[in-house]
């Protein structure tokens, strides 16, 4: 199991920047794979950003070219890098780990989320 930590949201004027961290208790190496989602009022969680245990990352095509996601092991903590904030990524962010084990499959995990407002 995994306890995620979500850090860093708060409010942008469009055009600005913000990074997110997520704050993981164990090794991030040993996670399977890690990534973000959001969820705006009225819609539906969805897919940003995820990294693979390889290193290997994928985007949403509504944030590629603008938001990087990348890790540190030393910290254990995962970031999401955000550049040319548009009002519509306005949402609630929010970590996801997954774990693959042999007791119980593949799990996910998730933070309590943080707060993005981007005004226009």
């Amino acid at each position: 199991q995994v306890q995620l930590v979500e850090s860093g949201g708060g409010l942008v004027q469009a055009g600005g920047s913000l990074r997110l961290s997520c704050a993981a208790s164990r090794s991030i190496s040993s996670i399977n794979a890690m990534g973000w989602y959001r969820q705006a009022p009225g819609k539906q969680r969805e897919f940003i950003a995820r990294m693979a245990s390889s290193g290997r990352t994928n985007y949403a095509d509504s944030v590629k070219g603008r938001f990087t996601i990348s890790a540190d092991n030393v910290k254990n903590t995962m970031y999401l890098q955000m550049n040319s904030l548009k009002p519509e990524d306005t949402a609630v962010y929010y970590c996801n780990a997954n774990i693959v084990t042999v007791v119980a499959g593949s799990v996910d995990y998730w933070g309590q989320g943080t707060q993005v407002t981007v005004s226009s």
